[in-house]
This record gives C-alpha cells, sequence and structure tokens, in this order.
C-alpha cells in the first residue's frame, strides 16, 4: 500500500513535528509513503481561489498530477490542503471548460490533469483503508483513562459532496471519534463541535475576532467536556487551538490551558514514537498528557 504525501504549507513550516508523526505513524503501519517531490502550495483559501478560479485549479491541478504519474492518491494531514485540493478537483471534473483551461495552462509544462487521483485526509485514509480494528493490533500505548474533545475542522466536512472520504452526515461526524475510541480515549460532546476554530484567513484578517471564535470553542469544551486533551483533525486548526489559548489566558479571556495534538501526533505516540519528534513543537503543555499515553 502506497499513497502520496501532500505536506501542506502550514505543516512543512509550522508544525514539521506533525509531519515527522505522519512519516512514523503510516510506515508502522504498513503504508508507503512518496513524497510527491515537486509539490507547492496548495493553493490555500484566501488567496487564489478568492480571485482566480482557472488560476487556483491550474496551480492544484499541477500537484494532482505528481500523484497522477505515480498512480498514487494524495493524503495530507491539513484541512485547508484537503478542502482546496479536493474542490479544486471537483470544478475541474464537473466543468469541462475549467478543465480545458487548466490543461491549456499546464501544457506549457508539458503536463496534462487527467483526475485519476483521490485525495484524502490522514485520519479518514486509515480508516477506510486499515480500519480502527486493524490500527488497535499495531498499539504500544493507549489513551485508556484519558478524556478527549474532538476538532475535527470545517474543511474535513463543507462542501461534503468534493469529497472522495466524507461523513455520512457531516452534521454529526463520527470517523475522528471512532478513531480516538480505538486508541482507547472516552470521547466527550460538547455543542460547539462543527463551529470553525477561527484559523485561516480570519486569523491573518482580524485575529481578534478568529480568537472569539476558538475563546468559543474551548469554553464549550472545557465545560462540557472537560477533556485532558484536544485532538484535531486538521494542521490549521492545531495551530489555532495550540497557539490562541496563551493570547486567550494573557487577556484573562480563559483561565485555564487545554494540551492540543493532532491525531497523527497521538496515533504516532501510541505506536512507540519518540515525542520530542512527534510532538516537541506544542506551546500549550503536553508534556503531562504524553506521559500518560506513554504509561497506558
Amino acid at each position: 500500500m502506497k499513497v502520496g504525501f501532500f505536506v501542506g504549507c502550514n505543516t512543512a513550516f509550522n508544525r514539521p513535528d506533525l509531519e515527522q508523526a505522519v512519516r512514523y505513524a503510516f510506515p508502522a503501519l504498513g503504508v508507503e509513503l512518496d513524497n510527491l517531490e515537486g509539490q507547492s502550495c496548495c493553493p490555500s483559501w484566501g488567496t487564489m481561489p478568492s480571485v482566480d478560479v482557472v488560476g487556483w485549479c491550474a496551480v492544484s491541478a499541477r500537484n494532482h498530477t505528481i500523484a497522477e504519474d505515480k498512480g498514487l492518491d494524495i493524503v495530507t494531514v491539513c484541512g485547508s490542503c484537503y478542502g482546496s485540493l479536493a474542490e479544486a478537483k471537483y470544478k475541474m471534473d464537473n466543468d469541462p471548460i475549467i478543465k480545458a483551461s487548466v490543461n491549456e495552462m499546464l501544457k506549457k509544462i508539458g503536463r496534462e490533469y487527467k483526475g485519476t487521483s483521490q485525495v484524502r485526509l490522514a485520519f479518514y485514509y486509515l480508516y477506510h483503508e486499515l480500519g480502527p480494528d486493524r490500527i488497535k493490533e499495531a498499539l504500544k500505548h493507549k489513551l485508556d483513562g484519558l478524556t478527549v474533545a474532538l476538532q475535527p475542522g470545517c474543511h474535513t466536512l463543507w462542501p461534503s459532496k468534493v469529497y472522495y472520504d466524507k461523513e455520512e452526515d457531516p452534521f454529526h461526524p463520527r470517523v475522528l471519534k471512532e478513531m480516538c475510541e480505538a486508541l482507547g480515549a472516552t470521547v466527550g460532546h460538547y455543542t460547539r463541535l462543527i463551529d470553525c476554530c477561527g484559523m485561516g484567513a480570519m486569523r491573518s484578517t482580524d485575529m481578534e475576532k478568529a480568537f472569539k471564535l476558538v475563546q468559543k470553542k474551548l469554553v464549550s469544551m472545557k465545560e462540557e467536556v472537560n477533556p485532558d486533551l484536544i485532538v484535531t483533525g486538521c494542521s490549521s486548526c492545531l495551530i489555532q487551538f495550540d497557539t490562541a489559548q496563551e493570547h486567550l489566558r494573557s487577556g484573562k479571556k480563559i483561565n485555564f490551558e487545554i494540551p492540543v495534538l493532532h491525531y497523527m501526533q497521538v496515533l504516532a505516540l501510541c505506536l512507540g514514537a519518540d515525542p520530542e519528534k512527534v510532538a516537541g513543537l506544542a506551546k500549550t503543555n503536553v508534556e503531562p498528557v504524553v506521559n500518560r499515553i506513554l504509561a497506558g
């Protein structure tokens, strides 16, 4: 089993420990990663998708062709990359004019978009291709006794029609929940589960408004679940929850801290990875919860 790893800008530049978690966990589960050499930005929301649909699709298509040439699907840990690559693919696959315009551009660099590769989000890929039971068998450590609150991420849920991997009901997502339960965690439900965390274009243009969104989610998590750990399915959400808490505490908007990790980081830890390599860049204090995982 082999898949192309689309790292994404946020992961590569801000959370390379998450990248290392993927590079540890996938091979440990028998899935070979291809580096998709030559990959570029997806490109992300708030940039080209906002001003030039065909240009956006052309940049996305170039990334797709790298995987297509190798006969591989694309897997990413970033919800924004997942959404952008999948939606651009949907537009090209369903609009002959956009596809023709894109391929006219790609012809200049000797490439052609065919639409033969799928876009997969890491925890969805593992859920569908391996399944929770097979993952359970590979674990060296478990999350027994730990309560987690989930942050699936907006772009992992909507627009659901563009995704190859999707929830049966995006208003009641269950895949990340089942994947965390497979690690032994108790997953608590809170009312703002599917709310946006405020990352992305909003944080880039109005940080205070973005932080108000994540503050509401954090308070909801704390009051309704009181989790030992927040588990995200998206690298952008990881960065938002991990970096916003210090700002909110210093501004006296919250008086608590909840450790935050991406699902792939938690999985890597449960498979026996070195914590410094796969979770060493967290701003929230993850050491106590990591120690509990390693003891489990």
